[in-house]
């Protein structure tokens, strides 16, 4: 739906274009349908063969265009995202959305209170910064640019769960070795900061000094689901690599090459040797090529990642029509 001006109003989807498009000239007065008629001026649309193609050119148009009246693609509340700011300090914590930013992005996963509190204790143990973005870092090696500062900006630095990067504490080095542990730990790399934990719960109980061990088990609890949080993450991501075939309308069937959950090449499915040989050449291109590890996503590809896993999610039997990578199409 175009407005006088050519600005995209509305992006959808429909097996019956005809019944679609009279019902929005139905619509009850107050509907979105009915503002949507009163300011569109043209109508454009085109095929696709199947659903799964529907859905992708949606998306597609969508992330394009923005249009006002759309409101699914712009936005998911129901997914959390955690998020490593760039910059000499990064900042770890979680997020509803996805931006266009140099961050990094983990997930997507549900239970963003949950995560937040286990990514907070993550932050804790390593000693990252929670603080505001805008506030200044003063590395221990750039004295001699920002002068001497002794005072934290907040208590975390006293209470041991910062390592105060904003008033000279730590180097850069030390801060980039902090959060280089995050990634290891995120990505299942790494079990320090669990076996940190262990050690000073251990030393506590020996001291008799039960309350705070008791509080160091929950500290590394918090950890350990997280862990197991992002484990699952990373098998369902994996899950998500094969070639899927896709019958089309009037035999437009299509082979989607799909890695990690985003479509990584689309191409017709073969019927000739020489097209056998170009598909086999671009899934064993996409297998081998480097990608995202662990539960690091691009920011680009979260919407369709998304969106893949949904499909399959709603619809289980179409992996009945999915190979595995390394195996030939029947």
């Amino acid at each position: 739906m175009l407005s006088e001006t050519g600005e995209v109003l509305y992006v959808g989807k429909s097996k019956q274009i005809r019944t679609r498009v009279l019902s929005y000239f139905r619509a009850k007065e107050g509907d979105k349908a009915r503002r949507i008629i009163r300011e569109a001026q043209k109508l454009e649309w085109d095929y696709e063969p199947s659903e799964f193609a529907a859905l992708l050119r949606e998306l597609e148009l969508i992330k394009k265009h923005r249009p006002r009246y759309n409101v699914r693609h712009k936005r998911r509340r129901s997914y959390s995202f955690l998020k490593l700011t760039s910059g000499p300090a990064p900042r770890l914590f979680v997020v509803r959305q996805v931006s266009d930013d140099s961050a990094l992005y983990y997930g997507p996963f549900r239970g963003g209170r949950r995560i937040a509190d286990a990514v907070r204790e993550l932050s804790d143990v390593l000693g990252l910064r929670d603080c505001s973005l805008s506030i200044p870092m003063r590395f221990a090696d750039q004295s001699e640019l920002f002068g001497s500062d002794s005072h934290a900006r907040c208590h975390r630095y006293d209470l041991q769960r910062c390592a105060g990067p904003c008033a000279g504490f730590c180097s850069a080095a030390d801060y980039a070795r902090r959060v280089d542990l995050a990634k290891n730990f995120l990505n299942g790399d790494a079990q320090e900061p669990i076996q940190w934990l262990e050690d000073r719960m251990k030393r506590a109980a020996q001291r008799w000094e039960f309350e705070h061990a008791a509080s160091l088990r929950d500290r590394i609890s918090r950890l350990e689901m997280l862990r197991q949080e992002f484990a699952r993450l990373r098998e369902a991501l994996e899950h998500l690599s094969f070639q899927y075939i896709v019958k089309g309308h009037n035999g437009d069937d299509r082979v989607y090459i799909i890695r990690r959950g985003a479509i990584r090449g689309v191409l017709p499915t073969p019927k000739s040797h020489a097209e056998r040989k170009r598909l086999s050449y671009l899934v064993d291109k996409v297998s081998r090529a480097p990608s995202g590890s662990g539960t690091l996503v691009a920011t680009a590809e979260v919407d369709e990642i998304l969106l893949v896993a949904q499909w399959f999610r709603f619809h289980p039997g179409e992996l009945d029509n999915t190979v595995a990578f390394g195996l030939s199409l029947a």
